[in-house]
């Protein structure tokens, strides 16, 4: 495994990421096996990954109770990266969406973060985060400024509750103005051979500016696992059903994605990994990306994903890639 600094907070975190959207379980990934998760969390810690992420959010709370049972006794070995913004204890903040019968609301203001955090450290067992994320930008009616959400969060750091300050989902024009009001970690954001946008401006930014990456939806789903085959079909209310976020998913661009896939066995032959591992790898090589999350179920998926990070992908056969991946056009 490979390990990497978090921008310049001085914490080494390997370049795979746990990533634990899944497992806050709920109508949006048709259920998760908690213990299973549990399980998965103990696999990828023994294969040498060292990061787990997660969110208040996730499953209302769910994931970190799941995250705190399973570094239970190991927190000393574990890098611990939550976020913060997503509310759904009252209407403070503003309206995001409604999502497995909550409402909830984007709240950046000093009093819910304060509130945030204790219950995160309650979730998660723990009495500080490595790194602490803003998980969305704050946005109209109630969008709080950024100053004096980050006064916020530089006043946890010197109380010891957190460590390091990450942002998630923001601009560049964001980004910056989060970096000139104190030390930013990290930046959060999707990201994969599939969905390029942010080489025109984040990853350049993060890289000129010392900020470690995390990308998440890397593998888009698992569709570019090879493993989501054209008979595939989904629970309503799963989030692979919102093709309007993820078109890749339709029924007319599935095929394209998975010829292209086929196309590398030859790849994953020379490298005797799995399609999942060659992509991972391959998101690991760009220019700027740091660290990659991977959701993971299963045992199984857990060990898959901790074995990318023993994938050093020639530069000739990453350009292969991206030329295929281009080829695809966009999706329809």
């Amino acid at each position: 495994m490979q390990y990497k600094a978090l921008g310049k907070s001085g914490i080494e975190a390997s370049v795979i990421a746990i990533g634990t959207w899944v497992t806050g379980g709920g109508e949006s990934w048709g259920g998760v096996d908690d213990a299973e998760s549990i399980r998965s969390i103990d696999a990828a810690l023994d294969q040498g990954i060292n990061f787990i992420d997660t969110a208040a959010s996730y499953g209302w709370g769910h994931a970190e109770e799941i995250v705190g049972q399973a570094i239970k006794g190991k927190r000393d070995k574990v890098v611990l990266a939550t976020k913060c913004g997503i509310w759904w204890q009252d209407n403070r903040g503003s309206f995001h969406y409604h999502l497995n019968g909550k409402d909830t609301f984007i709240s950046l203001r000093p009093d819910t973060i304060a509130e945030e955090i204790e219950n995160s450290l309650q979730r998660l067992q723990t009495d500080y985060i490595d790194l602490y994320q803003v998980h969305w930008p704050a946005k109209d009616p109630e969008n709080t400024p950024i100053p004096e959400t980050m006064g916020c969060l530089l006043k946890l750091q010197e109380e010891g509750k957190i460590r390091s300050i990450g942002v998630s989902n923001v601009s560049v024009e964001q980004l910056e103005c989060y970096c000139a009001c104190g030390d930013i970690a990290s930046d959060q954001f999707r990201y994969s051979m599939l969905y390029r946008d942010p080489e025109s401006d984040i990853l350049p930014f993060c890289q000129k500016n010392n900020l470690a990456t995390l990308t998440y939806m890397s593998l888009e789903q698992g569709l570019l696992t090879g493993k989501v085959g054209l008979s595939r079909s989904f629970k309503e209310g799963e989030f692979r059903t919102n093709t309007d976020w993820n078109p890749w998913f339709k029924a007319e661009n599935r095929p394209k994605v998975l010829d292209m896939l086929a196309g590398w066995s030859d790849l994953t032959e020379k490298y005797e990994c799995s399609l999942a591992q060659l992509v991972i790898a391959w998101t690991l090589v760009q220019p700027g990306v740091t660290h990659v999350l991977c959701g993971m179920r299963t045992v199984a998926q857990a060990l898959d994903n901790a074995g990318a990070g023993n994938v050093a992908l020639d530069k000739n056969d990453a350009e292969r890639m991206r030329r295929d991946a281009l080829a695809l056009g966009d999706p329809v």
